[in-house]
Order: C-alpha cells, then sequence, then structure tokens
C-alpha cells in the first residue's frame, strides 16, 4: 500500500468543480413551455453574413437521430441527449469528465431571418444550422453618381 501525501486544495478543486457542474446548467424551455434543466450544454457559435446567419454547435458522440432542431414562435432551440457509455466487465473508469445526458439550447430568430427556408446539416459531431436572411432584409448597394 502506497502512502498518499493529502492536499486539502486538491479537495476545494473538487468540491468547486461539483458545485459549478451543478449550479453551471441553465433552464431550458421543452415543448410544452415547461422550464427543465439540461444534464450539459453544448458550444455554440453564430456567425453572420450578407445572406444568412450561421448556428454551428459541437455535439460529439452524439448521433443525428437524438439531436432535434425547432423553430416555434421565433425561437429555434437544439435539443438532444447524449448516452453515457456502458460499464464493462473488464473496463475500469479512472476519472469521467465529459457530460452526459439532454441537452437543450435556445436562441431568439432574428425578424429579418427567413424561418420558412431554414437548414440543417449533421456531420462529424457539428450541427450546422443556416437561417437565410429575407429578401427585403437584404442591403443592396446603389452606385450614386456624382456630377
Amino acid at each position: 500500500m502506497n502512502l498518499v501525501k493529502w492536499n486539502p486544495f486538491n479537495e476545494l478543486e473538487d468540491v468547486s468543480n461539483r458545485l459549478n457542474s451543478l449550479f453551471g446548467r441553465l433552464p431550458a424551455r421543452t415543448e410544452s413551455g415547461q422550464l427543465a434543466l439540461a444534464d450539459w450544454t453544448p458550444s455554440v457559435d453564430i456567425s453572420e453574413t450578407d445572406a444568412a446567419y450561421l448556428i454551428k454547435a459541437e455535439i460529439p458522440e452524439v448521433g443525428k437521430e437524438n439531436v432535434k432542431v425547432t423553430l416555434q414562435n421565433g425561437m429555434l432551440t437544439i435539443a438532444g441527449e447524449r448516452k453515457q457509455e456502458k460499464e464493462e466487465k473488464n473496463k475500469k473508469f479512472h476519472r469521467i469528465e465529459r457530460s452526459f445526458g439532454s441537452f437543450t439550447r435556445s436562441f431568439r430568430v432574428p425578424e429579418d431571418a427567413d424561418s420558412t427556408t431554414v437548414t440543417a446539416e449533421f456531420k462529424d459531431g457539428v450541427l450546422n444550422v443556416t437561417l437565410p436572411k429575407s429578401e427585403k432584409a437584404q442591403s443592396k448597394s446603389i452606385d450614386v453618381k456624382i456630377a
């Protein structure tokens, strides 16, 4: 048996991590409008071009059949679930840091987005949702001749 030197800061860090994971969960609305706590939150990048808005969500090891994208009442919602790996008889886990369970992210859709032509593509653990801008919202450049 090996003696391990006790370090109280390691225990404080463990407690801090547990509290952060407990209180770091954000409430999200379900389809029925009720509040629910998500088990984890995927990272999301939102960008804009002249023609569209692009939302990229990192959801590794989640099958596309476990991801649902809905657009309702001006809110775009990405929801799904990452299943936890089953422990095998000959396999021991020494540390589990990845989050498992359900997730939900909701975003208000900008007024200039055309919600009728939303597209979503899932590839290599990244969900790409494209919200094209409506024709009337896209700015047009006009050359003005100065005399």
